[in-house]
């Protein structure tokens, strides 16, 4: 028996599944409310809460804890590391309580997870980071030599997806192939994987690239610093129009795609040209990809809940299907991504690494 454990923590939901191998047992999203979550002051004093939470779910699934033989987490908030499979640690976990790198419930999730596996004498890993770093150096230049561009987007996602697409549409391996991997939810990344490393890719989080549901991307940059001086803003409302009431949400007040193509159904111009203007936005993402890799691709995937939409897909494809086959693959799919590299572990095919800052850059 492959039995894996796997635990993904968000703001207001912890999402477990149970997988024998490749098939998924069961999966759940356990809902959290305001007056739960109140009563704590950090994600780490939500710790208990949430692993006696994920253990009710199993009791009331059936699923004995010596019953599993490997946990699998989302990524927290560490030191950038190349991507692939590490072993949950105190050192990775150290990191992740300073705070230096963000602060996230995926943290919370990776301390829960390694408690659990010291309990159960059974391994803990991680894999694929939103801090995964792998850019070539010539990447990190930004135009001001105090900022360097950096690494944060859907790592998890990106890989998983270029991994199926490579095995299921072309039947190569992910190292051996130049791909471009576009994820559409409510932060869009596109990356530029030449042969298994994300060489380039725009900082989905709260820098730079096309808009989204719910980011500004990257906006004139004279128009912005001005609009942070003009006294009309204070840092927290600034921020909040880049990350979180930016893209679809700054002009159509909604970060929901399917919102938006009920009211282009129903004829409203404003919906259309400007969910048409964020996908053309994406499609220069892609195109800059294509640039960053000489033009040698062999696959352009997307993947993310707007992967869903065929009009936004549809808008893509016209555009950037010259440059390399166009494949599909929608969901977030990050719980499939942390099984599937727990069974390659399992398996001996993959060797979980070792979290240290001699990986890191």
């Amino acid at each position: 028996m492959e039995r894996i454990l796997v635990i993904n923590l968000g703001s207001t939901s912890t999402k477990i599944a149970v997988y024998d191998g490749e098939r998924e047992v069961f999966k759940r999203s356990l809902k959290h409310t305001g007056e739960d979550l109140a009563k704590f002051k950090s994600i780490w004093d939500q710790s208990e809460f949430r692993k006696a939470a994920i253990l009710k779910a199993l009791e009331g699934e059936g699923i004995p804890p010596d019953s599993i033989r490997i946990i699998s987490t989302r990524g927290g908030n560490c030191h950038p590391i190349p991507g692939g499979i590490y072993r949950v640690s105190e050192a990775m976990l150290a990191d992740m309580h300073t705070g230096l790198y963000g602060v996230h419930p995926t943290n919370a999730g990776a301390e829960i997870a390694f408690n659990l596996a010291k309990e159960w004498k059974v391994p803990v890993v991680t894999m694929n980071p939103p801090i995964t770093d792998e850019l070539d150096d010539i990447a990190r230049y930004s135009g001001i030599k105090e900022i360097p561009r950096i690494s944060s987007f859907h790592a998890l996602s990106q890989k998983s997806t270029a991994r199926k697409i490579a095995r299921e549409v072309l039947g190569k391996k992910y190292e051996d192939l130049n791909m471009i991997v576009a994820h559409l939810g409510g932060g869009i990344s596109v990356g530029a994987h030449r042969k298994g490393r994300v060489v380039d890719v725009n900082n989905a989080l709260d820098g730079d690239g096309p808009f989204s549901p719910e980011r500004a991307g990257t906006v004139p940059a004279g128009d912005l610093v001005k609009m942070c001086f003009s006294g009309k803003y204070s840092l927290d409302e600034m921020i909040y129009k880049i990350k979180g009431g930016g893209g679809l949400m700054s002009y159509l007040g909604t970060n929901e795609g399917l919102e938006v193509e009920k009211r282009i159904a129903a004829g409203d111009p404003e919906s259309r040209a400007v969910y048409e203007a964020m996908a053309y936005q994406v499609c220069k993402e892609i195109g800059a990809a294509a640039a960053v890799l000489s033009g040698k691709v062999d696959a352009i995937a997307l993947t993310g809940s707007l992967a869903y939409s065929e009009l936004f897909v549809g808008e893509i494809k016209k555009r950037v299907s010259f440059i390399a086959p166009v494949a599909v693959d929608p969901g977030e799919n990050e719980m499939r991504a942390l099984s599937e590299g727990a069974v390659r572990v399992l398996r001996g095919q993959e060797e979980p690494q070792e979290y240290s800052w001699g990986k890191a850059r």
